[in-house]
């Protein structure tokens, strides 16, 4: 199988405009995430797909492979199904441009998703992580995930699932980490179909599978970093490099 990344990286982000220009490090945000992605050694190819002319210049200026979007997308599955339209693949990784921390493990769990028997049935693999601070639990921009026996995933939501109705059980709490891999056939097919209600009460695009009949695989990992949502990420962010470099 052909594999390739792509990076959507819009330039106004609705809870932090301009967050993939910002500073981490000796780096952009962006700059960051593509790099460390590039140095997994797990694809093919690897681009950023932006309706940006400063992102675009600040990859393909740090000989980085950046794609710029030709019309306007209300998701990051949209901008990508555009991109790789005429590109031979199969498996597509979509990172967040807000994830710069990824690490080869995690990536290299979502891509064996599609190996073996059960492989076959997968559209779409993706990540989650244990939380259990009550903070992190009711933090609406930490997305939680709650899957079946088999580990697809049942619903994606900004409140707290599942909800704790009996004050003697406290369930277990995972957070969507926003990293996805696609079959090509999955992707382009969720470009053709209209958004539905949770997906726009959510503003999540992963339901837009779920609640079309699509397959999504999620496998559990140990943290991959702080992703960027708001300038306070940012702060923890560049905490977390600083005590990572050390």
């Amino acid at each position: 199988m052909k594999k390739i990344a792509v990076i959507p990286a819009r330039y106004a982000a609705t809870r932090f405009p301009g967050k993939l220009m910002q500073q981490l490090g000796d780096k952009t945000v962006i700059r960051m995430t593509y790099e460390n992605v590039v140095a997994t050694n797990l694809f093919d190819d690897v681009f950023v797909v932006t309706d940006s002319d400063l992102i675009f210049e600040e990859i393909v200026s740090h000989n980085g492979k950046a794609i710029m979007s030709i019309k306007d997308h209300e998701t990051g599955s949209d901008r990508i199904a555009e991109a790789i339209q005429n590109i031979e693949c199969d498996i597509i990784l979509n990172v967040q441009g807000d994830e710069p921390f990824v690490n080869e493990k995690a990536l290299a769990d979502i891509l064996t998703s599609f190996e073996g028997e059960m492989g076959k049935t997968v559209d779409v693999a993706t990540l989650k992580e244990t939380i259990s601070e009550s903070e992190d639990i009711n933090n609406p921009n930490f997305v939680k995930v709650v899957t079946d026996i088999n580990d697809f995933a049942l619903y994606f939501s900004r409140s707290p699932i599942p909800f704790a109705r009996e004050t003697n059980f406290v369930p277990d709490y995972y957070r969507h980490l926003g990293i996805y891999a696609f079959r090509k056939e999955a992707l382009l097919k969720f470009s053709t179909l209209n958004m539905r209600q949770n997906e726009k009460a959510e503003k999540l695009e992963q339901l837009r599978y779920l609640e079309y009949g699509m397959k999504i695989k999620v496998i559990e990992t140990q943290s991959i970093g702080v992703g960027i949502d708001t300038p306070e990420d940012l702060e923890r962010a560049k905490k977390y490099l600083s005590n990572i470099v050390k």
